[in-house]
């Protein structure tokens, strides 16, 4: 009787199943890259990822993970026409502009705006004046929020104190007083009408267990 030849190892190993194939990138669709770089300067960045300005920030990332891989320049840097290898780099960079931009909330806000107003066609790309106006919008949200004298802001920042700890007479006190130092700022006034609505309503509460007495 024969013995059976032992396999080697490393033909062992040739016998074994091939692993998946990798997912394959989409091929580029060329008629439809010329058409967008044509009209480039007319598109906004959500038309560039062909996205409608509700989009998820999930939405963009992918997105702009699907137009980057699509026409990355590396899968045309061996195309014979240079006027082809020209558009895709100028189409990669805007896309990964126009994901810079969208990613950021507080960009994209500001673009956002831009783009749905009268000067639409002058806001298309987000330039340096763009991110200086974003920064002012910023920076007055902020003062806007916790206000920009010093005093005002400190004596704000003790109400908001006082009125999580229901000492509502000494936060509308403290309000009052921050106001004074910012007449026109509309959160000083906010806080300080809800802390009089509040001594308004424990004065009700008080009258109606002195009446039941």
């Amino acid at each position: 009787m024969r013995t059976a030849t032992p396999i080697p190892a490393i033909a062992r190993l040739n016998t074994a199943a091939p692993p998946p194939q990798a997912e394959r990138v989409a091929k580029p669709d060329l008629a439809h890259l010329m058409d967008r770089t044509e009209r480039l300067a007319e598109l906004d960045y959500y038309e560039l990822l062909e996205l409608t300005k509700e989009a998820t920030a999930k939405e963009i990332k992918l997105a702009f993970y699907r137009e980057s891989r699509l026409y990355h320049p590396d899968r045309f840097f061996q195309a014979a026409d240079p006027v082809l290898r020209e558009r895709v780099n100028e189409l990669y960079k805007r896309v990964t502009e126009a994901y810079s931009v969208l990613k950021d909330d507080l960009k994209r806000r500001k673009y956002t705006q831009d783009i749905s107003g009268p000067e639409r066609a002058q806001k298309l790309r987000y330039t340096e004046q763009s991110e200086t106006e974003t920064k002012l919008a910023q920076k007055r949200e902020q003062e806007e929020q916790i206000g920009t004298h010093p005093k005002g802001r400190s004596l704000y920042q003790t109400g908001l104190a006082d009125l999580e700890a229901q000492r509502f007479a000494q936060a509308e006190r403290n309000f009052k007083m921050a106001v004074t130092y910012e007449p026109q700022n509309p959160r000083y006034k906010e806080r300080l009408a809800e802390a009089q609505a509040k001594l308004a309503e424990n004065a009700r509460d008080s009258g109606h267990a002195f009446k039941i007495k």
